[in-house]
């Protein structure tokens, strides 16, 4: 696709939060790819998970120290150009899943993100500092209603389709229950309509590991010369176990120590290759990411519970108003979002008689299958997106 920049957007507006205040300036970081047709009816939303950003697809203008794409498999599928590559590069692009040559696919960061959309660590007007801790709850409805503010300024009005993974997933959906009118299609891939309680503990871990480091100063260490890396590294170490499954683990791990067969007998450094992995995500997460969008972040994916939120418990009344034919991707091996909660889904629209679809994809690498199954997703929404499709 060739060389992409990032671009930046401020709201005229407030953004109304789901905790009871308004949110003002609102800045939002978005990329777009492909042609905007005449009549502005060829529009793909892009939502992006927990730690990705707008740079969904390209090769960034000017390259991060360390990319959306490091992960499990990612170094060695992509080479060292993978530091500057879209999180979802072999997705959107000529004859892709979402094909620009048809659509013109827009990604943004979401609402409280750190990589160029409003957050904890932007300024406060109110004190000229970084909000920190201070910075409001928020809610993938609040991240739906700043792009929903956003498309307005660019003259969008309605989405051919909302699409995305895992966190990316529940914001697809969210945007066809809050704006059933203004949206086509659904793809919600790898994702659920609530967190499961296991992923609710994982989750927990994750952000007390933050909170309990010392550096992170009640959430106001910006400019201190100081913040919770080690905190933060211990959270995605954690959070990257979840994504991933025993036997991938197995696969590309076993037991293998890092010197030959020599067991050195200490406490303190990593001697199988797993620790040592664990330690690389972790050391390269801190340098792109900030700890309290994490915070916030991991905050809002737990509290999403479309049924709760919408439904009075409900999850068939919740998407009673939903208009959007819906595809849902499932990964057999993935236990943080199983098959099950997408089939949840499915038996609620189907009751309701909405047009849906559900695949389950038999792959082996657990929640990251998302992005690293990029080839077997295609086909599947190639023809779910097809011009006979529609209607």
């Amino acid at each position: 696709m060739g060389t992409v920049e990032t671009r930046y957007l401020d709201l005229p507006h407030p953004v109304r939060l789901d905790c009871g205040g308004e949110l003002h300036p609102v800045r939002v970081a978005y990329e777009t790819y492909g042609t905007l047709s005449p009549r502005r009816d060829n529009v793909i939303l892009v939502c992006h998970a927990l730690s990705g950003d707008a740079h969904a697809a390209g090769l960034a203008k000017a390259p991060p120290e360390a990319g959306t794409r490091d992960g499990f498999g990612a170094e060695e599928r992509d080479g060292a150009s993978g530091r500057g590559l879209g999180w979802w590069d072999g997705m959107i692009g000529p004859g892709k899943a979402f094909d620009t040559d048809r659509f013109f696919v827009v990604s943004t960061n979401l609402l409280g993100g750190c990589r160029g959309t409003t957050g904890p660590s932007s300024t406060d007007p109110a004190t000229g500092r970084p909000y920190g801790a201070d910075f409001p709850v928020i809610t993938v409805a609040d991240m739906v209603r700043t792009q929903r503010a956003f498309l307005d300024v660019l003259g969008i009005e309605r989405l051919a389709a909302v699409a995305g993974g895992s966190l990316g997933g529940m914001q697809a959906m969210e945007w066809a229950v809050l704006f059933p009118d203004q949206v086509d299609a659904v793809v919600m891939i790898a994702s659920t309509h609530a967190l499961h309680p296991q992923g609710v503990a994982w989750n927990a871990i994750a952000r007390d590991s933050i909170m309990r480091d010392p550096d992170w100063q009640g959430g106001h260490y910006y400019g201190t010369g100081r913040s919770p890396d080690a905190g933060m590294g211990i959270g995605r170490m954690v959070g990257h176990i979840t994504y991933l499954s025993a036997p991938a683990l197995e696969d590309k791990f076993g037991r293998r120590l890092q010197f030959a067969d020599d067991l050195r007998y200490t406490i303190t450094e990593p001697e199988f290759e797993v620790e040592n992995y664990l330690r690389h995500q972790a050391d390269s997460f801190v340098r792109r990411f900030d700890a309290n969008t994490y915070l916030y972040v991991s905050r809002a994916l737990t509290y999403f519970d479309l049924a709760r939120q919408h439904g009075g418990g409900s999850l068939t009344r919740a998407l009673e108003g939903v208009r959007a034919r819906t595809l849902l991707i499932a990964f057999s091996s993935d236990w943080l979002y199983p098959p099950s909660a997408s089939e949840e889904i499915e038996r609620a629209l189907r009751a309701l008689g909405k047009p849906v679809e559900f695949n389950v994809i038999d792959a082996p690498y657990g929640h990251d299958c998302f992005l690293l199954e990029e080839a077997r997703q295609t086909p599947v929404i190639r023809r779910f997106l097809a011009p006979d499709r529609a209607g």
